[in-house]
This record gives structure tokens, sequence and C-alpha cells, in this order.
């Protein structure tokens, strides 16, 4: 007996209704900070497995996340009409892609608030977005490189490790995400761990 798949059956489908159904949880808005946005994209395989985007930073002096992994995405412009509109220009501009054209907005997840000294005071509001199996991504001044990782594997407890990460000549052990030689540990491996909870 062949069982069909319906759209509603697939597992792009089950995460999206899991991120529609989330209830956002918003940071604290105390004090001075400034507001930016992401674009966990996800793209679906013919057999139905899913992968998602991450951009290598380039190497800037005035970039406190400079050439880390990352999701696209950046601070929001005072014409953005909302935070959603910054993650959709952020992307469009970092890597070539039109998240209003050519893909979907699923919806937002937990903001992100680091409170580190040596970091900025920014707020980091996620959203989920899907694009075509075929869609291709570039690069720009701001992105020295990206990749599509599979879902599957990013999250797999074995590509998790505590591994040794210098920040400003400062070494500390952080939890990290290890895949084809990038390293992806904090604010995006924390940003990957808030979704990986809520899609289950």
């Amino acid at each position: 007996m062949t069982v069909t798949r319906t759209p509603a059956d697939t597992r792009l489908a089950r995460i999206a209704s899991a991120v529609r159904s989330h209830p956002l949880v918003f940071a604290g808005r105390d004090g001075t900070y400034f507001e930016a946005a992401v674009a966990l994209i996800l793209r679906e395989r013919d057999n139905g497995a899913l992968d998602l985007l991450f951009i290598k930073r380039a190497r800037r002096d005035d970039d406190p996340w400079s050439g880390q992994i990352a999701f696209p995405g950046g601070r929001r412009d005072a014409g953005d009409e909302s935070l959603e509109a910054t993650a959709v220009r952020e992307t469009l501009e970092e890597v070539g892609l039109d998240l209003e054209r050519d893909g979907t907005i699923i919806g937002a997840l937990d903001e992100a608030r680091p409170r580190i000294a040596v970091l900025p005071p920014v707020i980091v509001r996620p959203y989920v977005a899907t694009v075509s199996a075929d869609a291709t991504a570039g690069l720009s001044d701001e992105v020295a490189g990206v990749f599509w990782a599979p879902l599957d594997e990013i999250l797999s407890p074995a590509a998790a490790r505590d591994t040794e990460i210098v920040v400003r000549g400062v070494t500390s052990l952080r939890p990290a995400i290890h895949f084809d030689g990038n390293v992806i540990w904090g604010m995006t491996e924390y940003i990957l761990r808030g979704f990986q909870e809520i899609i289950g």
C-alpha cells in the first residue's frame, strides 16, 4: 500500500504550524538597546529533507560578530516598518534573496538579548522563512560565504560540543555546533536551540 503525503503532512508544514502557534517572548527593553532581526531560511528538497541557510560574516573591524557563522540579518533602520521588514531587507542586501517575492515568512521566534559586556546592547528577533528548493544565495560586502546545511545534521546531538572560543583576546568554553568545518556558536547557536525546542 502506498501512502501519499499531503502538504499538511510534510515536516515543513508541521514546523510552520509550531512556529505560528508559538507565543512570542519579548526581551526586556530596559536601558539602552537597539533592535535587529535575522532570518532562519529553510528550503525543502525533493525527498522532504530541509536545509537551513547560514552566512559567514565578512571580517570587519567595526563588526563585533566579524567572521562568525550567522543568519542573514542586521540592525533595524528608521525606515523599516517592522522587524519583519528588517529581516526581509537585510536578507536581500546580504545574500540577494527576496523573501517577499520568492519566499514566505512563517513567523517569529523568541527574542534574544545577550548581556555580555563586550557586545553591543542588541535585541534580536529571529524570523523563520521558506524559499523554493532552487533558491540560491549570493555574497555581498558584509558576507564572505554562504552555505546550506541539512537541518537534521545541525540539530543532531552529534554536532554539539563545548568549544574553546576566543573573543577579543579572551578564551572561554562555549556551547557550539560543528558542521563541515564551521563552528556555530553565540547568539546563532542560542537561536537554533530555541527553534529546536519550538519545533520538537
